[in-house]
């Protein structure tokens, strides 16, 4: 029986100096795991950086991973909770073309708004979840995207 395979986003918090971001990502590129998106932001006033990552794999592979990261120099803690609140961002250029009400409408669904426009295009913003990120980026497929820049998540516990 073949083992089910899971999304999971960990928070690290780190020591913010040099090569940590590489340790991080070598440490995944070493052992096969693959990350889906990363953030990495300082931690206001304070000597360490936030990294946000949201991987897949087994629950074997998972605890792997969260066991590797705790094992890194520069970790101070990793957090695996899943009573988390999850956002993500994406940017999206759509030609001037398009009708602006249905796509501002379309944006404000999924928390989002119309951040630019000119002669040739519109861009629009939306944070929302993840999965809701996925689901506006189909609905929107219909007004032909120019271009389409997903942030990453970003997650915070309860």
């Amino acid at each position: 029986m073949k083992e089910e395979i899971q999304r999971k986003v960990i928070s690290v918090f780190a020591v913010n100096e040099q090569g940590v971001l590489a340790r991080i990502a070598g440490l995944f590129a070493g052992r096969g795991y693959n990350i889906e998106t990363m953030t990495v932001a300082p931690v206001p006033d304070s000597v360490y950086s936030r990294f946000t990552i949201e991987t897949r794999g087994n629950k074997k592979t998972i605890e792997q991973i969260i066991k590797q990261l705790n094992k890194l120099i520069p970790v101070l803690k990793v957090i695996d909770s899943s009573d988390i609140i999850e956002k993500e961002t994406v940017l999206v250029k759509f030609s001037a073309d398009n009708n602006l009400s249905d796509i501002d409408v379309l944006c404000k669904v999924y928390n989002g708004r119309i951040m630019n426009v000119n002669e040739n295009s519109v861009v629009a913003v939306v944070v929302d979840e993840p999965n809701r990120i996925a689901n506006f980026l189909k609905i929107i497929k219909k007004y032909s995207p120019k271009e389409i820049v997903r942030g990453g998540v970003v997650s915070m516990e309860r």
